[in-house]
């Protein structure tokens, strides 16, 4: 196959393109920094991929290299967690998914000939937060700020339907591996800090880097699949068993509380994430077949923390 990524130097995105590169699949990066690109993906070991400049959210002529592409992987947006939410920055954060996705649909729409399957990340922030309610993929969307960002950001990946190809959007919970949200709560525990953040009482609907990487490849390779999935383990687990859990598995004391102006400090308003939470089960995604190689926490963090 040859694969097109948006998003391929992120978390997801590089281990995404590993594992293409490993079944000797064509892969295309789409990146706005060629030169990062080029080495987080040197042409020794990955002879196979091609990288093409692109703005994500113009129009121009790297939509022209979508052509030929059996699929399109669009993993692409600013991140949630970096600074505070200024009318700005939440701009920036809704355009880069809703313009960002607009323009991968448009490069489609334009290829001929067209890709058979879009891959179009959203995220479990579409279901809003809860402390009581149970989400799955039939759930309705919350009222939030990243509720609306999600149904935007959806609605125009539900546009590459008109153009024939096959859509398959996974709503994504909190990806664990050796960086990402983990990486931010490792430090305090290395250090005999850590514990549970915010109330401790929220949910975190979590998923193993593998494991979305392989939910990305099934829905690739599977014409029969279509519609949402939430990329989420089938054990989400409250805040406080997270921490604790995570203790355990550093041999490592999770006793005190990490306060919520010192997560907003570390997150900005993107710790809402993790501060208020929602439980949100992958009944699409099991239904499917799937099997999830980490569908429990204490193996997930320990292959994690040894690796």
């Amino acid at each position: 196959m040859k694969i097109a990524i948006a998003g391929a130097t992120g978390f997801i995105g590089t281990r995404l393109v590993e594992r293409l590169h490993e079944t000797e699949n064509q892969i295309l990066v789409l990146s706005r920094d060629a030169k990062r690109a080029r080495r987080v993906f040197p042409a020794e070991p990955f002879p196979n991929l091609e990288i093409v400049s692109y703005t994500p959210t113009q129009s121009g002529d790297w939509q022209q290299a979508i052509a030929g592409c059996d699929g399109v992987v669009n993993l692409a947006g600013a991140p949630i967690a970096e600074e505070r939410w200024t009318p700005s920055v939440k701009e920036k954060i809704l355009d880069s998914r809703k313009i960002g996705t607009q323009k991968i649909v448009e490069a489609i729409d334009l290829a001929n000939p067209k890709p058979s399957i879009l891959v179009n990340s959203s995220a479990i922030g579409y279901y809003g937060t809860s402390e009581t309610a149970i989400f799955d993929e039939t759930s309705n969307s919350g009222d939030d700020f990243l509720a609306e960002v999600c149904r935007e950001w959806e609605a125009e990946a539900q546009k590459v339907k008109a153009a024939g190809t096959r859509l398959v959007i996974i709503r994504t919970g909190i990806v664990l591996g050796m960086g990402g949200a983990l990486g931010k709560m490792l430090t305090p525990f290395r250090l005999y800090g850590g514990g549970p953040l915010g109330s401790g009482r929220q949910w975190f609907s979590w998923i193993h880097r593998d494991d979305i990487v392989n939910l990305i490849l099934q829905a690739l390779t599977r014409p029969d699949l279509e519609g949402i999935f939430n990329g989420t383990a089938p054990t989400p687990v409250r805040m406080a068993d997270l921490c604790e859990t995570l203790g355990e598995a550093m041999n490592r004391p999770s006793w005190l509380p990490v306060p919520d102006f010192a997560l907003q400090l570390l997150l900005g308003d993107g710790a809402k994430v993790v501060l208020e939470g929602q439980q949100v089960l992958p009944k699409r995604t099991l239904e499917s077949g799937f099997e999830f190689q980490y569908p429990a926490l204490k193996p997930a963090l320990e292959q994690i923390l040894q690796s």
